[in-house]
């Protein structure tokens, strides 16, 4: 598997932590690019990270796309539970944890741009929906295992990239049992071996 990365992106993270957990990591061979890279658009016409070039050449693209896929190799423990309430439970976990992802990546590029009232309500915006879902974690947390589903792998991302990008914003203020979790989970081999960089 050839897995197209860039250091800093938490949805590649997901990916890698994914493979970690499920002892493939070292199946994946990494290839650094940029989106703007023309090589990566016969991959992944959207020119996005993450993107995965399977063994038998099939190209996958979205990391909840490739997770499941991961996921469906070899024989470990699933990270994706079966059908049923665990699955929609992981699911619904990792879609929220994606929002927040997909709140925050794109408020760091406005927020270098010149301001305005639209902007400015724009930013707010995402900033509540991130609240909002920080909320609603930590009403949860004290459910939350040791990184053996995709939701925690996605929640326990979405966290690290908030203290990545968004120190000045402390999340754990106000969510004491997710603070908690997350400080147990951040020694695991999936989320010690992907610190972002960049």
């Amino acid at each position: 598997m050839k897995l197209a990365f860039s250091p800093a992106s938490p949805y590649v993270r997901k990916v890698t932590a994914c493979a970690i957990a499920r002892g493939l990591d070292a199946q994946v061979e990494r290839w650094k690019v940029s989106t703007t890279d023309p090589a990566l658009v016969p991959v992944n016409p959207l020119s996005k990270v993450p993107s995965l070039l399977t063994d038998d050449g099939m190209a996958l693209y979205d990391s909840p796309v490739i997770c499941e896929y991961i996921d469906s190799i070899g024989d470990a423990p699933k990270l994706f539970p079966a059908p049923g309430p665990a699955r929609w439970n992981a699911l619904r976990q990792q879609a929220l944890a994606d929002g927040i992802l997909d709140a925050t990546q794109p408020r760091r590029r406005e927020v270098a741009l010149p301001q305005d009232d639209g902007r400015r309500e724009y930013i707010a915006q995402q900033q509540g929906k991130v609240t909002r879902a920080l909320d609603a974690l930590e009403a949860e947390a004290a459910t939350l295992g040791a990184l053996t589903t995709i939701g925690e792998i996605s929640i326990a991302c979405a966290l690290g990239y908030l203290d990545f990008r968004y120190p000045h914003e402390p999340w754990r203020p106000g969510h004491p049992q997710l603070t908690a979790w997350y400080e147990k989970v951040l020694a695991l081999p999936p989320l010690a071996q992907t610190m972002p960089v960049g």
